[in-house]
This record gives structure tokens, C-alpha cells and sequence, in this order.
């Protein structure tokens, strides 16, 4: 009788079987790939001069906004902060509507539930609350708190799906989930990361069955809801992915990185087909976002810029300061007009 392979020999062939996969993959990736982007763009007419200014600056948390949500109505604005609280903005008025104490710092994850009756939120915690909003004044919101999903470790962001019955969430420990919001019970789990998961993005179909996911292992991921599969994955990044947002037409997603990039990757090329950076860009990219029609991508980074850049000619077209420290988050209103960005200066600004 053969003796049994020794379990350290069957993992190292493994490793290198994988690997060589991983290769011929690569290759059979390569020969789809016929010319670049911006090379296809040539043709397309350069963006004029804009002029974008902050409109409304919002005052009001105690420290580092981590985290910012529009609602559907596209004026209101929650946002999460370091010190624990989560605010309701009017951002017309720069109004303060609702606040809420969480009971850890570091909210890391806010969301606007899609009927505007709903934030959801979580952090150090390791939990997502959702706080349903009442028009009442007085009402206090921490007594009808509802814990939602439960993970290992730290929160990192939450969206729900196209209800307000069941809430996406990603986590330090690696995984990403689906729960149902009435129950709490959790619907389906996502496991493929190697490390932490920082963020998602929700496809935009009304379909809405799959999402993007990136992470600290420098992977994004494209999950499947229904079956709880990785179908697509995508690794060139350099360093932790710190944001991912789905192009409008949901063909696409990009992704913002501490390797001072962001990146476009084409669903149905399955590959990146652009790279956005400069030689003078040398910090991290914490938060992206497209502008409706798809041609702008805005960046915010750790060097308290935020950086407009053409999507289809690779090129920067703009560059914002204001921010005092570095951009967290950055969100396009969902009408298109505006768009908001919170910072480690303890305040969110309204760009139009």
C-alpha cells in the first residue's frame, strides 16, 4: 500500500498548480485584450473647462467623518463620524434633522435606506443598527434601534439592497453578507477575501443581483446574491482597495487604493482597461464615485484633494481643495447636480 502524502508536500503542489492557473489565465485574459481605452477615445471630444465650488459646508460632528449616504430624495445626507455619532443633514438648509450616539466610535458605515424612513449604521461594534427616522422632533431614535447583522469583527460598510428589507454588509473579518432587516437572520454570506473587506458597491440594475467588494488583499470581487459565489475577480492593484463604485450602466465598476490609483475594470472584458494616476499623485485613494452620464470619476485622497478625472482619456481634469485633512468619502447626489464629500476635518462639503 502507497503511503499517504505528507499534508505540507499536497499543499505546495497545490500552491504552485494554482499559481501556474492563475497564469494561464492571465494570458487567455491578454489575448481579448486588443487596444486601450483611451486609444479608442481618441476621437471623442476633450471636456471644457468646469467650475466647481463648495456650495454648503456641514458642520456639526466632534471628529473624522468616516462615512456619507444621499437619500433618494436627493437633499438629505447621513454621515457617520469617529466620535459616534451619525447625522441626518438637510444638505439645502445645511440643517441637522436627526443624531444619533452610537455606542462605540469609529461609525465606519452609514446607509440611507431607499424609502428615506431608515438610516443604517455600525462600526467597532462589529454590528449594523437601522434606525427607522419619524417626522417627530422628540421622538427618541436610540429606543428604536433594530441590531441587524452580526459579524466578527469591525463593520467596515453597509448598503441596502433595493428594499428596505435586507441590508448588505462588509467586514474586518473577511466576509460580506446579506441579512434581512426584520429578522436579523442572515440570508447569505460571501467568503473569497483573504483579509479584511472595506468596502461594496451594489450593482445598479433593478435586478441588483450582484455586487462589488474590495479589500486589503488587494482584490475586488464580483458576488453573485442569489448563490453567494465570487463570479469575477479582479487583482492589479498594488496595495488595500479602499472604495468601489459600478459604472452607471453597471458594466463596470471602478476602484480607488492606498497604491495612490484608481482603477476601471470592464465586466464583460474581465480585465482593467484604465489606470488613473499621475506622478504626482503619491497618496491613497480613499473614495471614488462616477458622475451620472459616466464621464467623470471623481477620487478623494489622503492629501485633502479631490481629484476629477475623464474616464474615458485616462486625464485629470480638475483638481478641489478645501478640505483641511484627508477626504474620507465621497458621494454623487442621485439626481447628478451635486455631489458631497466628508473629511478627517470633521466636516462634509457640497460641490456643485
Amino acid at each position: 500500500m502507497e503511503m499517504a502524502a505528507q499534508p505540507s508536500d499536497t499543499l505546495a503542489t497545490l500552491k504552485t498548480e494554482s499559481e501556474t492557473l492563475k497564469t494561464k489565465l492571465e494570458e487567455e485574459r491578454a489575448k481579448l485584450h486588443d487596444v486601450e481605452l483611451h486609444q479608442v477615445a481618441e476621437k471623442t471630444e476633450a471636456l471644457g473647462q468646469f467650475i466647481m465650488k463648495t456650495r454648503r459646508t456641514l458642520k456639526g460632528h466632534g471628529n473624522k467623518v468616516l462615512c456619507l449616504d444621499w437619500c433618494k430624495d436627493k437633499r438629505r445626507i447621513v454621515s457617520s463620524s469617529q466620535d459616534g455619532k451619525v447625522i441626518v443633514w438637510d444638505a439645502f438648509t445645511t440643517n441637522k434633522e436627526h443624531a444619533v450616539t452610537m455606542p462605540c466610535t469609529w461609525v465606519m458605515a452609514c446607509a440611507y435606506a431607499p424609502s428615506g424612513c431608515a438610516v443604517a449604521c455600525g462600526g467597532l461594534d462589529n454590528k449594523c443598527s437601522v434606525y427607522p427616522l419619524s417626522l417627530d422632533k422628540n421622538e427618541n431614535l436610540a429606543a428604536k434601534k433594530k441590531s441587524v447583522a452580526m459579524h466578527t469583527n469591525y463593520l467596515s460598510a453597509c448598503c441596502f439592497t433595493n428594499s428596505d428589507m435586507q441590508i448588505l454588509t462588509s467586514s474586518g473579518d473577511g466576509t460580506c453578507a446579506l441579512w434581512d432587516v426584520e429578522s436579523g437572520q442572515m440570508l447569505q454570506s460571501f467568503h473569497g477575501h483573504a483579509a479584511d473587506v472595506l468596502c461594496l458597491d451594489l450593482a445598479p440594475s433593478e435586478t441588483g443581483n450582484t455586487f462589488v467588494s474590495g479589500g486589503c488583499d488587494k482584490k475586488s470581487c464580483v458576488w453573485d446574491m442569489r448563490t453567494g459565489q465570487c463570479v469575477q475577480s479582479f487583482e492589479t492593484h498594488e496595495s488595500d482597495i479602499n472604495s468601489v463604485r459600478y459604472y452607471p450602466s453597471g458594466d463596470a465598476f471602478a476602484s480607488g487604493s492606498d497604491d495612490a490609483t484608481c482603477r476601471l475594470y470592464d465586466l464583460r472584458a474581465d480585465r482593467e482597461v484604465a489606470i488613473y494616476s499621475k506622478e504626482s499623485i503619491i497618496f491613497g485613494a480613499s473614495s471614488v464615485d462616477f458622475s451620472l452620464s459616466g464621464r467623470l470619476l471623481f477620487g478623494g485622497y489622503n492629501d485633502y484633494t479631490i481629484n476629477v478625472w475623464d474616464v474615458l482619456k485616462g486625464t485629470r481634469v480638475s483638481i478641489l481643495f478645501g478640505h483641511e485633512n484627508r477626504v474620507s468619502t465621497l458621494r454623487i447626489s442621485p439626481d447628478g447636480t451635486a455631489f458631497c464629500s466628508g473629511s478627517w476635518d470633521h466636516t462634509l462639503r457640497v460641490w456643485a
